[in-house]
Order: structure tokens, then sequence, then C-alpha cells
């Protein structure tokens, strides 16, 4: 397992999603031009930061439909997350130590599976996820608070035969991603502040993705750096 961590980047915030996408990409040039990569952005707010990274290494942008569990009254914590085909992944730690009972638990779950199917249906407009057994992916978010958003998607990948799952975001608290390199084959984080608090702060403008931006960068992909080709077999 590996794990790249930049501290020695000035603690500064980033412009915008875009930005630090670019920054991102700066760190990854291992698989610029690499046959079989995919880049697969995590929704909302990772698909900007991957369509950058996917210009940048030449490689085709797809999606990974993630929707995370917030715990009732305070939805930027997560409890969990869930991903297309049933995969979930609960936060225990947080559950048990705010007291979070087993109906509450599924009234946010089956909440959010309507979104996540909303969005599925939306942003595919009918074309099937792209296939991934075989390819490098590269699962890109715009950080990493907890972790549990990149857990699940993770988790819903391995069993779909990938090369190699390869994690990447531009900011991320250091305990997550000391967890998570474990989990993957590679993991890059281009910085790693030591009072994290939030993603958000680490942006100047980190203003909600919108539905219409998903599909706007979906189709520019592919018209700039092609869609991802439904069978790869790795040489």
């Amino acid at each position: 397992m590996n794990a790249q961590f930049h501290s020695d980047t000035p603690l500064v915030p980033f412009r915008n999603r875009s930005h630090a996408g670019q920054v991102l990409a700066s760190h990854l040039k291992l698989y610029v031009d690499r046959p079989g990569v995919l880049v697969l952005g995590l929704p909302r707010g990772g698909v900007p930061v991957a369509y950058e990274v996917a210009k940048a290494l030449h490689a085709p942008l797809d999606i990974l439909l993630v929707r995370k569990l917030g715990v009732p009254g305070q939805k930027e914590l997560a409890m969990g997350a869930i991903a297309s085909g049933g995969m979930r992944v609960l936060n225990r730690q947080v559950i048990t130590a705010l007291g979070i009972g087993e109906d509450e638990i599924e009234t946010v779950m089956q909440h959010e599976s309507r979104e996540l199917e909303r969005r599925e249906r939306l942003y595919r407009n009918g074309r099937p996820a792209t296939q991934v057994s075989g390819r490098t992916l590269i699962l890109v978010d715009d950080g990493l608070a907890t972790g549990a958003s990149m857990r699940v998607a993770v988790e819903a990948l391995r069993s779909r035969g990938p090369h190699d799952i390869v994690v990447a975001v531009p900011v991320g608290a250091r305990a997550t991603c000391d967890e998570l390199r474990g989990e993957v084959d590679d993991l890059v984080c281009a910085r790693t502040p030591e009072q994290f608090y939030a993603v958000g702060m680490w942006y100047e403008d980190f203003s909600q993705v919108t539905d219409d931006d998903i599909c706007e960068l979906l189709n520019k992909a592919a018209l700039e750096i092609g869609r991802p080709t439904e069978h790869y077999s790795r040489p």
C-alpha cells in the first residue's frame, strides 16, 4: 500500500474546486497517459475536482454515486454512507456516541436511497455504469473528513475486479487518510492540515454544486477527453 501526503504545501485555501483539482492533478503525474486509468468523481462536490484531474491525466471521467448518511439534526456529520448497488457502511463510533437508534438510521437511509436513485437516472441519462474490471480507478472527492463516503465507494468497487484503486483528494484529515490508506492501493492527499475541522474551510468558494453542473461537466469531459470504453482488458 502507498500513501502520499504533502503537508509541506502552503496551507492556504483553494480558490474553488477547479483550482483544487488542478493542484491535485499535479500530484498524480504517475498516472498521466497510463492505459486503463478511469477517473471517478463522487457527486456532487467531487466531480468538478475529478474533471480537472481527468483532463490533466488524459483519462476518461465517470461518476460513482455515493450518499452520505447525515446524523439527524447534524446533516454534515456522517454516520455512514451508501452507494449504488446496495452497498452501505456505518460509522458505529458516531452512532453509539450520539445514541442514534436503528429507526432513525433506517429513515435516513431510505431518504438517501431515493435521492441516490434519482441522481443515477439524471446523471447517466440512460447510459449504464462504465465497466471497471481490470482498470486503475482514481476515486476523487473534494476532501476527506470522516471518510465514510470514500470507504463505501472503495467497498462498492472492490468487488467489481479493478486492477488498482487509488483515492485522491485535495485536502483531508490526517487521521482519516492514515486509516484509509491501508484499504487502497494508493492514496494521494495534497494537503493534510494539523487542524482540519471541515472540508469547506479549505476553500474560498465552497458553493453547492448543482445537478446541472454535474451533467455539464460529464458532457464536456465526453467531448474533450472521450467517454469511457465499456470494456477494458489490461495488457
